[in-house]
């Protein structure tokens, strides 16, 4: 099975192409640039220097989220509008299961921490154990504090990936918390993952993708905080 996959849920824009677990390809940037600039043509790129067409893919991955709210709808809107067009099937995986993949090179029994900058003094996060050389989950995705994080990782030493490494690793430390950051070159979320994760679920049809944010955006929290002090003063 072929697989072109997309990953664009922060600030690194990637696209894969993977056969049947092998990767073929990958193309990445870290420029910061809009996504809808970047992800097609590295996709088309890619697809083009292996020889292959779109219409050999036999499914289109992309991580659905946690994330950057416009990486993420930019993401599964490529993957949708391919999908529809070409009449093949999706698969949506979690950024940070996605993520827990660049673990494996922390060895087996390494406790993996995927962490992604959520602002607010939060961080996405979910942990993993690496059995067998797959990751293993051992924590629902959610937005945590670093702080509240630190309590559950008490004792414990982890290994941490995702563009919020740097931040989550600094905090963790300061608060007594043995980990190790993930080298930059295995660190940053990649649709190398997002294809390696898509082999464990189920795909569906274009239309039954949809992105998974946890929580509100910024502008969804500014209009419900302006409302609650509108009907403050009214009370």
């Amino acid at each position: 099975m072929l697989t072109l996959a997309f990953e664009s849920s922060a600030k690194a824009a990637s696209a894969a192409v993977m056969r049947d677990g092998e990767l073929l390809g990958q193309y990445f940037q870290n420029s910061g640039l809009t996504h809808s600039r970047t992800l097609l043509p590295m996709a088309e790129d890619l697809i083009k220097n292996l020889g292959l067409t779109l219409g050999d893919m036999d499914l289109f991955a992309v991580s659905r989220g946690p994330g950057s709210f416009t990486g993420i709808r930019i993401g599964v809107a490529t993957v949708k509008g391919i999908a529809w067009a070409l009449e093949k099937p999706v698969c949506g995986v979690s950024t940070l299961e996605a993520m827990a993949r660049l673990g494996v090179c922390a060895g087996e029994g390494a406790l993996v921490c995927c962490a992604m900058d959520a602002r607010r003094g939060e961080v996405y996060n979910a942990l993993f154990e690496i059995r067998g050389g797959e990751p293993v989950r051992m924590s629902p995705d959610r937005a945590i504090a670093v702080q509240a994080l630190a309590g559950e990782l008490a004792g414990k030493s982890v290994y941490v990936v995702g563009d919020g490494a740097a931040l989550c690793c600094r905090g963790l430390s300061e608060l007594g918390v043995d980990c190790r950051m993930a080298p930059e070159i295995v660190r940053y979320q990649c649709a190398w993952g997002v294809a390696a994760a898509a082999r464990m679920e189920d795909a569906v049809k274009g239309e039954e993708l949809s992105p998974v944010y946890l929580r509100l955006s910024q502008a969804e929290r500014e209009r419900r905080e302006r409302l609650q002090r509108e009907r403050a003063e009214k009370a």
